[in-house]
């Protein structure tokens, strides 16, 4: 009921904020005509209720991570129009106000640079309507931008793991990291290839792909299955399934297509020459070291996703391993069942894109997908435990990225305390 209740309540804010607006925008600019048009009022509150409801709506009915990524983000890029635009019309009703003061004086009426208003009327300046439209406009450019520029502007990030009980033939090995190709949004198989030789230009020792190589079906992998074949490395190259690869959110004839479907997927994994990885482990040797290498089908906490994942199943047989990495796809497994489970000292994971969109920078990182998962890019711990998010290679909904980038992880091992934990009790 409280929670019902504060959604009310941020509804009707967000209405009395859209009142406001659109009034101010029909005062500001009667030149424009097509502001006092009914059309235009349909076509504002009706994309603002629509998003209104979308967004609360995705709280409790099971949508895709697609759908629901989208509503989110156009939802917040509107709101931060709105929010760019606001300012913009409370001066202007105050250089309003301090009009009419100074008339109902008979006092000097104050300079103000935008136009004065005729001494009748009053009206809204023209000039902070337009400045606050193009201050409004920055958002909507910013996605423009990041559909041209964005979608394809890889970035290594380089990372190092601080792992004690790290064998010491392990100690500087680099591991690779890809997630979420979602193969089935590429248009630009020229920049895929740039991303995978940039990915290769860092010979890693190993490489792990963290889910969805596709969006829905696996057709979808026939033009870049050459390209992906290309991620090699000495110690092999490790996958485990997202929750896009199942094809749950297709429809499909019969249940027997569905399961080709993801048998041919499999396939796909198997011929690029990926250990696929589904429930089960694989002992990575080095000098006669071993370090496992556990990865689990799709688990996800939140209702609408499919927990596939058996971690009892992963752990079979590794009790001598002294230090194991966990490939699974959603990050929210790490939290709700991972962190139970001592043994496993980093899980990897993809899944949240970051939502492609925010800010992130070396000491500072937002995205609107944070209000959705607590853990979503980059890497966290929870007393000896560690967790890496990557935020994806591909994209999905959105054709672009503004401010999260498509990512290339590359982290070194090192058979050590983390120095930033120096004093500090786990």
């Amino acid at each position: 009921m409280q929670q019902f209740i504060t959604i009310l309540t941020i509804a009707a804010i967000l209405l009395v904020a859209d009142a406001y607006i659109i009034t101010g925008v029909r005062t500001g600019l009667k030149k424009w005509k097509f502001t006092a048009k009914r059309a235009f009022t349909w076509w504002y509150w009706g994309i603002s209720i629509f998003l209104i409801l979308g967004l609360f709506a995705s709280i409790y009915i099971k949508f895709g991570i697609g759908f629901k990524g989208a509503i989110l983000l156009i939802f917040f890029v509107m709101l931060g129009a709105k929010i760019l635009f606001l300012p913009f019309l409370v001066v202007d009703d105050v250089r309003r106000l301090l009009l009419w003061k100074a008339r109902k004086h008979n006092r000097p009426e104050p300079e103000f640079p935008a136009s004065q208003p005729a001494p009748d009327t009053i009206p809204r300046s023209e000039f902070l309507m337009k400045a606050g439209l193009l201050a409004g406009a920055l958002p909507m450019a910013s996605l423009g931008y990041g559909i041209i520029n964005g979608a394809y502007e890889y970035r290594v990030k380089h990372r190092t793991l601080y792992l004690p009980n790290l064998p010491k033939a392990f100690d500087g090995i680099k591991l690779g990291q890809l997630s979420d190709i979602h193969s089935g949004s590429f248009y630009n198989k020229k920049a895929v290839t740039g991303g995978v030789e940039m990915l290769l230009k860092e010979k890693p020792d190993f490489i792990f792909f963290t889910g969805d190589l596709v969006n829905n079906i696996s057709s979808e992998m026939r033009d870049y299955q050459d390209i992906f074949a290309k991620v090699k490395a000495p110690l092999g190259v490790y996958s485990s399934l997202g929750n896009h690869d199942y094809g749950d959110y297709h429809s499909w004839p019969t249940l027997a297509a569905k399961q080709k479907n993801l048998d041919d997927l499999k396939a796909t994994h198997k011929n690029m020459g990926w250990d696929l990885i589904l429930n089960d482990n694989r002992r990575l040797k080095v000098d006669g070291e071993e370090i496992g290498i556990l990865g689990v089908e799709n688990w996800g906490s939140m209702s609408r996703f499919p927990k596939y994942g058996r971690i009892d199943l992963a752990e079979r047989n590794t009790q001598d391993l002294p230090v194991k990495l966990l490939l699974s796809h959603d990050p929210s497994h790490w939290r709700a069942q991972v962190l139970d489970h001592k043994d496993i000292d980093v899980m990897f994971a993809g899944h949240t894109h970051g939502m492609q969109f925010g800010i992130q920078t070396k000491h500072f990182q937002w995205s609107p997908i944070q209000y959705v998962y607590k853990e979503w890019a980059g890497l966290y711990r929870e007393g000896n435990q560690q967790l890496y998010v990557n935020t994806g290679f591909g994209f999905l909904g959105y054709p672009g990225r503004v401010g999260i980038l498509p990512e290339i992880t590359i982290f070194t091992l090192k058979a050590a305390a983390d120095p930033a934990l120096k004093g500090k009790t786990a």
